[in-house]
């Protein structure tokens, strides 16, 4: 019984937790506070924590996470609808370089020192402080940089050329399993598929670990096993 009833809470728990995540949003995920993480931890213990404890039931577990729930909920509420609680609640971005140089009063700020710094700008595949015009620290801990006019990518505008469309690549094969939807979107049919792969030596898609096609190339991309 004892396990059962394990296997009962976890269950509600597990599914309580995913509609509770439908209903928050992605920005929960996807842009992680300080605060935001706070309650991720504190539903995690409330679940965690109720699994094993005799005295704490089904009933118990759902209305702790309803109740945070709602909590949360709230908070997202009063953040869209009062501009002025957004610092307080989820922090501001920081200015941690400023026309290519660096904020120490940022720095200190936020604790972060020249060693981290670097190691976020090397996520954004800047390798020298010296190519940086501003970069601002936000508030979920990651980093958005500005470089300076002669480190920047060429673009089609600089040479004054005219616009293209960007396709967007279908992925055919993922790990061997061919993606059905993908295929019939892109216009083609298995025969074509099964074409492409005999026409670079795959016999089947299990032989492929991925496979793409983008429209207006006439061969599919293929990497083996």
């Amino acid at each position: 019984m004892e396990y059962l009833q394990i296997t009962a809470e976890t269950l509600f728990g597990f599914i309580a937790l995913f509609i509770m995540t439908k209903v928050l949003g992605k920005s929960q995920i996807t842009q992680i506070t300080a605060f935001d993480f706070i309650a991720a931890l504190v539903l995690g213990e409330l679940v965690g924590n109720a699994l094993y404890d005799k005295d704490v039931g089904i009933l118990n577990v759902g209305f702790a996470i309803v109740l945070w729930s709602i909590l949360i909920y709230t908070t997202e509420l009063i953040t869209e609808k009062f501009k002025g609680t957004r610092k307080l609640l989820e922090g501001s971005p920081s200015l941690v370089i400023y026309k290519g140089r660096i904020d120490r009063e940022q720095l200190k700020k936020n604790k972060l020192d020249i060693n981290q710094l670097q190691h976020l700008l090397r996520s954004k595949d800047v390798f020298s402080i010296r190519e940086v015009q501003y970069a601002v620290l936000e508030t979920d801990g990651t980093i958005s940089v500005l470089k300076a006019s002669q480190y920047q990518n060429v673009t089609r505008d600089d040479m004054n050329l005219s616009p293209q469309n960007v396709p967007l690549p279908r992925t055919i094969i993922s790990d061997g399993e061919v993606i059905w939807d993908n295929l019939r979107e892109a216009g083609f049919d298995e025969k074509w598929l099964t074409e492409q792969l005999k026409a670079q030596n795959y016999s089947e898609p299990k032989e492929v670990i991925y496979a793409e096609h983008k429209e207006g190339e006439q061969n599919l991309y293929v990497i083996g096993t």
